[in-house]
């Protein structure tokens, strides 16, 4: 996978997101431009491009993935915009540019929030026009994997795991990790299988795999602040041992993680290369992302 094809694969998913932004029109425009601020302000799209890719490597035809691709990265959007509160984390700043709430106002970044969520599922649910059979299949899993008991239960237990009094073994990190990162990489690789027509016991060999990769992909952060620079990373490092916080690496220690990172990534991507049709670039993603070095 060279540069260059990731960069247009990057950009055919913008553009593919940009169709389906509301206009910043009416009386709702204040929360409509918060909401379309928040999606521009740049990421990887890795969770719209696992599902493309997922959806190709099974055969997947039309244009059915397209609304699902942009309603995953808004519920991945919205995330941040809520994380980012001064009632959660308190950050004026991701990636460079200011947070929502620092760039509108706490009211209308809670908003926008909610607004993206709402529209994830409106601009989901535009994929009825291709007449693909199983799109409530899609949307059940959806809603469950951004839901209680995906996503928010994740970052129910991750707030509950800071207060002073909770006792934060693995079982529960592995929890956290579970729902908070790996729950919406799962919904994104599954949606893609379902989407093009995948059997269950496909899908659930390809649930396992983004089981992995989410893991793999939050050990290897964990790993990365502690052995990173600010200078590759882009952030500060060593904040989690400076916020008391538990993590895979002081609970397991460094090497175990190295360690479970290498394993879970080898598992992840012998389950993606023995489906019948390979996805080289697909298999080459995931082990870029996992072993990352920021």
């Amino acid at each position: 996978m060279t540069k260059q094809q990731l960069a247009d694969k990057t950009k055919q998913i913008e553009e593919t997101i940009y169709q389906y932004l509301p206009k910043a029109e009416g009386e709702q425009k204040p929360v409509i431009e918060a909401m379309n601020y928040s999606v521009l302000a740049g990421g990887k799209r890795l969770r719209p491009m696992l599902m493309k890719e997922v959806f190709d490597m099974f055969g997947g035809e039309g244009k059915v993935i397209e609304p699902f691709m942009t309603a995953i990265e808004m519920i991945h959007t919205y995330s941040l915009v809520h994380d980012d509160l001064p009632a959660m984390d308190n950050d004026e700043y991701r990636r460079g540019k200011k947070t929502t709430w620092a760039q509108f106002d706490e009211c209308t970044a809670i908003l926008a929030g909610d607004g993206l969520l709402n529209f994830a599922f409106e601009t989901a649910l535009q994929a009825e026009t291709e007449n693909n059979p199983y799109l409530v299949k899609a949307l059940r899993i959806l809603a469950k994997k951004a839901g209680i008991y995906g996503m928010i239960g994740g970052q129910t237990a991750d707030i509950e795991a800071e207060k002073p009094e909770s006792n934060v073994n693995g079982e529960k990190l592995l929890f956290i990790h579970e729902h908070k990162t790996a729950a919406l990489i799962q919904a994104s690789m599954m949606i893609g299988a379902v989407l093009a027509g995948a059997s269950d016991e496909e899908i659930t060999k390809i649930e396992k795999c983004a089981y992995n990769i989410g893991i793999a992909f939050q050990i290897q952060d964990d790993i990365l602040d502690v052995t990173s620079t600010l200078e590759v990373l882009g952030k500060p490092i060593g904040s989690d041992e400076k916020n008391n916080k538990k993590t895979y690496v002081s609970i397991y220690g460094l090497e175990k993680s190295k360690e479970d990172v290498k394993r879970l990534s080898e598992e992840a991507i012998a389950i993606l290369a023995s489906f019948g049709k390979r996805n080289l670039f697909l298999e080459e993603l995931v082990e870029q992302l996992i072993n990352r070095e920021k």
